[in-house]
């Protein structure tokens, strides 16, 4: 009798495409009171092994966001692909099977279940979903939990444990089949500040070893520790240059800049085009010159120009710029009174992304 076959880890040749495509996500709730639209058009993409947050108030549909990537809520309409599979048209008797191989997900209540110890949580998705050997769960399980720091309480209850402790143990459970993504929904939600900590740093350990995660937070601290940040507003997706180069601006606010923003391709060399007065740029590719000679003022990727405050010509540079038109009036508000830089004999202005005063 040939001996019993073990499912491997699963691993993404992604060849630089996204791990997490989506595209035209719309979700639409009803019931006797109506409709309720909570996703309106999202397009997103995730990389392998990058470490997002996703932010936004209550009821902004961050959370709904999430649900889509793990299969445990669908869209109205839209696409959804992981690795290069559209996950929607899986069976659902398939996609629990899937989802434990390929996703680890923690919870905001941790969602342990209570007559399990913890190694027998942990130990769980390998038996459900037939990862590794039976002989090599228990070890691979404790040896999870004490890379969280739970090794000493691995054969007691989640309810003889503190909450921070079921949280981490439900890390440990999530990395049970060694998934390539892991999806946390507020997972330091209902702990205190010290727990929270720690288990953010278990994230943080986590991407530095390239697992790709998506950590959806209320917390603009923790945010900011994640080397990228998604901002949904009633429904919609803010354009991500926008939420770096204005951190303190309201939700509303950035998402009517980013419904106002306007995409610029300038090709080497070529000018700014007529009218630029009236907007503000952000250059999110290549650079842009300010003045002639042989030392012209140089903005790069990450800065952005003040066009009405400029004196002088502005081009692309030798590898072009891409760049974010934006209503000047809508946005001098949020720039810093007194220039940022400013080049003697020049009345030029402009600001770094992530900074408001100068």
């Amino acid at each position: 009798m040939p001996p019993e076959r073990y499912a491997l880890p699963v691993r993404y040749d992604s060849n630089g495409d996204p791990i997490i495509r989506m595209r035209g996500i719309t979700k639409t709730f009803r019931s006797a009171a109506g409709e309720a639209t909570v996703l309106k058009g999202v397009d997103v993409d995730i990389l392998p092994g990058q470490f997002v947050s996703v932010v936004g108030r209550s009821g902004s549909g961050k959370s709904t966001l999430v649900n889509m990537i793990t299969g445990i809520d669908r869209p109205t309409s839209g696409s959804v692909e992981i690795g290069g599979q559209n996950i929607l048209h899986m069976p659902e008797s398939d996609m629990a099977v899937w989802r434990g191989r390929h996703l680890g997900i923690v919870f905001q209540f941790f969602q342990l279940l209570p007559m399990l110890t913890l190694i027998e949580n942990v130990m769980l998705p390998m038996d459900f979903c037939n990862m590794y050997p039976p002989a090599m769960r228990e070890e691979r399980a404790l040896g999870l939990l004490t890379r969280v720091g739970l090794d000493d309480f691995a054969y007691k209850l989640p309810g003889a444990v503190a909450g921070g402790q079921q949280q981490s143990a439900a890390v440990a459970r999530a990395l049970a089949n060694d998934p390539p993504i892991l999806i946390a929904d507020e997972p330091t939600g209902n702990l205190d500040s010290v727990t929270a900590e720690q288990v953010m740093e278990i994230f943080e350990e986590l991407a530095a070893l390239g697992k790709t995660i998506l950590f959806v937070t209320h917390d603009r601290t923790l945010a900011l520790r994640t080397n990228r940040r998604l901002l949904i507003s009633d429904g919609e997706l803010v354009n991500e240059t926008l939420v770096a180069a204005f951190p303190d601006a309201s939700h509303s606010l950035l998402l009517r800049l980013s419904k106002g923003a306007q995409p610029l391709d300038l090709p080497p060399g070529a000018d700014l085009p007529p009218g630029s007065s009236a907007h503000i740029y952000l250059v999110e590719a290549g650079w842009l010159e300010v003045g002639s000679g042989p030392q012209p003022v140089v903005i790069a990727a990450g800065d952005g120009l003040d066009a009405p405050a400029v004196s002088g010509a502005v081009r692309a540079g030798d590898e072009g710029a891409k760049l974010l038109s934006l209503p000047a009036d809508l946005v001098e508000p949020l720039l810093p009174a007194e220039p940022v830089f400013a080049e003697a004999g020049r009345s030029l202005r402009w600001f770094r992304l992530g900074r408001r005063q100068g």
